[in-house]
């Protein structure tokens, strides 16, 4: 029988498949779709399915975990729109590595406002991570070589290491499935309400144009990636604490390189690999050594 802890671990190793592999999946799709239109159709089908699949706890929500829940929410809506806009000016693989930066900032930001030690073992994991991902993004030219879109998919790494963070301090407090709802039913509306603006402020031009392969993306991304990959993470965040978390699913942007490399053809030389080695070294150094942290110290309200 596996402990819960285990189960927990696999669970989100499992969202960073599923997540890495929707990278490739996403960029093809916004040759149909603009960013906040193709967000309001993600998590609007998403928070649908999953109204239905939680109805009998939702009837049970009180204010605090809407409140809750809606805090999740605003901090998936910000990461979600930084890291699509920026995949529309980078690489899938590109993006999905600086999304996974999220793993050295997840203990940054609680040791820095929540004044929560953590164990340096952990630190080493993340910064084996870290230094994965530079290797992984940044090309041989050095910082110079970065385009538009990847300080904005960097924004994303910032808002994800929140997201992490606030689900690690609300998951205890509340129930897993009316969480996972609200955080999904809260990018839908923030997407929702965003689109006129954005139109009306020149940023962006809505457009749809319904093709099979979208109806695929917004199928596999919805009920995939968001139905059952947000589930899932809210569910091990529970047993795992949101440091020990990050790291499990900084393997995301390794799951998504090897999706690019076999289905967008994107060629993946020696920093690849060695990235992709340092992010695995950095994953088993927390899991065989790091412990979760040792004062439940947390963001403040």
């Amino acid at each position: 029988m596996l402990s819960k802890r285990l189960r927990a671990d696999l669970a989100l190793a499992f969202c960073a498949l599923i997540w890495g592999a929707t990278f490739v999946v996403i960029k093809d799709a916004l040759a149909d779709v603009s960013v906040i239109v193709y967000l309001a159709m993600r998590f609007g089908l998403a928070a649908s399915i999953m109204a239905i699949l939680y109805w009998q706890s939702l009837r049970k929500l009180t204010v605090a975990t809407v409140w809750a829940g809606v805090q999740i929410g605003v901090f998936m809506f910000c990461g979600y729109a930084f890291q699509i806009f920026g995949l529309k000016l980078t690489t899938p693989s590109k993006a999905a590595f600086i999304t996974g930066s999220s793993v050295v900032l997840v203990p940054l930001l609680l040791a820095v406002f929540a004044s929560r030690r953590v164990n340096h073992w952990t630190w080493a994991g993340s910064l084996s991570a870290l230094g994965g991902l530079y290797f992984l993004s940044v090309p041989r030219e050095g910082i110079s070589g970065l385009n538009r879109g990847d300080p904005i998919v960097f924004a994303c790494a910032v808002m994800f290491a929140l997201h992490f963070i606030f689900i690690g301090r609300h998951v205890k407090r509340h129930s897993v499935a009316p969480l996972s709802f609200l955080q999904v039913a809260t990018t839908a509306v923030l997407s929702a309400l965003l689109l006129p603006l954005v139109t009306a402020a020149g940023w962006e031009q809505p457009r749809l144009h319904w093709t099979n392969y979208l109806v695929f993306a917004v199928l596999l991304t919805a009920i995939g990636a968001t139905v059952i990959g947000f589930s899932l993470q809210t569910w091990a965040q529970q047993y795992a604490s949101p440091s020990h978390a990050a790291i499990l699913v900084s393997l995301e942007p390794v799951f998504a390189a090897l999706t690019s490399l076999v289905f967008a053809r994107e060629h993946l030389g020696g920093r690849v690999l060695l990235g992709a080695a340092l992010i695995l070294a950095g994953i088993l150094l927390a899991e065989w050594k790091g412990t979760t942290e040792s004062r439940p110290g947390e963001i403040p309200a």
